[in-house]
């Protein structure tokens, strides 16, 4: 069975978050997973809220943007994390908004580079390994954590272009794939990640946006607001763009397709009023 997680959205207050994560461990998700944007939630404070007030959900920060995170600093976060909670804690990372990360002056030259050079560095410190880098755009010099994790977590990305998923395949466990893809385009980017060189254990995370609707001329009236903006990101028609809108009964089917389509994860992202009501609906159809 695959898992299911739940988002908690950035645009929630953080004060909410310990309840939010608590509730939907008893309502039965797999995960909670926290968001790292720039000018919200800090990503790493928010995981460790949800792990202090839970004791079983599998938390991921989905994600945190590699020019925002010298690959040292994350991998001493994620090790601290990974010590006290082992084997409950997700590493995200991503290139990032390419304009926020130049308002905040850390554009890199390259951000394929800086993507891979840092999951490689990432990876040999949780390992406990000294690492010396001198790429392109990371540069270590006998950086070793006193205190690496004795459980490894997971190096997941959230990327979107070919290059990227192939990058993705070649040095990250697992990777998140944007909201809205229909399932041949999930297959499309699975293809990608296994030119990479991804393994059959390499996790494909797929989120989903939710927004659980009784009324069917309401929930057409929803998403053919709620979604334009996913509809120009991803290039296509709203009534293209992949969503779980409508009554909860449905949510087992639309959470099958993703899966059929290659899912082994499907993160629920509810919007509009009430998300933890709508997650609760969502488990409870799902028979969680």
């Amino acid at each position: 069975m695959s898992r299911i997680g739940v988002m908690f959205d950035c645009n929630r207050a953080p004060e909410e978050l310990p309840e939010f994560a608590a509730a939907l461990e008893a309502a039965g998700a797999d995960d909670l997973w926290v968001v790292e944007d720039l000018g919200w939630n800090g990503g790493v404070s928010a995981a460790a809220l949800a792990l202090a007030a839970t004791t079983r959900l599998r938390v991921g920060l989905g994600i945190a943007p590699a020019p925002f995170r010298n690959p040292a600093v994350y991998a001493m976060e994620i090790a601290t994390l990974a010590r006290i909670h082992p084997g409950r804690i997700v590493a995200g990372i991503g290139h990032g908004v390419g304009d926020w990360m130049r308002r905040i002056g850390n554009a890199p030259k390259s951000p394929l580079s800086l993507l891979e050079e840092s999951i490689v560095a990432i990876r040999g410190l949780l390992n406990g390994e000294t690492v010396n880098l001198d790429g392109r755009e990371v540069h270590l010099e006998n950086i070793k954590l006193v205190h690496p994790p004795e459980v490894v977590p997971p190096i997941v990305t959230g990327v979107v272009r070919p290059r990227s998923l192939e990058l993705s395949g070649r040095v990250a466990d697992g990777t998140i794939l944007v909201e809205g893809l229909q399932p041949a385009q999930i297959q499309d980017a699975i293809g990608h990640i296994r030119r990479g060189g991804a393994s059959d254990e390499h996790e494909i995370i797929s989120f989903a946006f939710l927004h659980v609707e009784d009324d069917p001329e309401r929930a057409t009236a929803i998403r053919g607001t709620a979604l334009t903006g996913q509809a120009g990101f991803l290039g296509v028609p709203v009534d293209e763009v992949f969503a779980l809108i409508g009554p909860a009964s449905d949510v087992p089917a639309g959470v099958r397709t993703l899966t059929d389509g290659g899912a082994d994860t499907v993160v629920l992202r509810p919007f509009g009023d009430d998300h933890l009501g709508q997650a609760v609906a969502a488990l409870k159809a799902l028979g969680r």
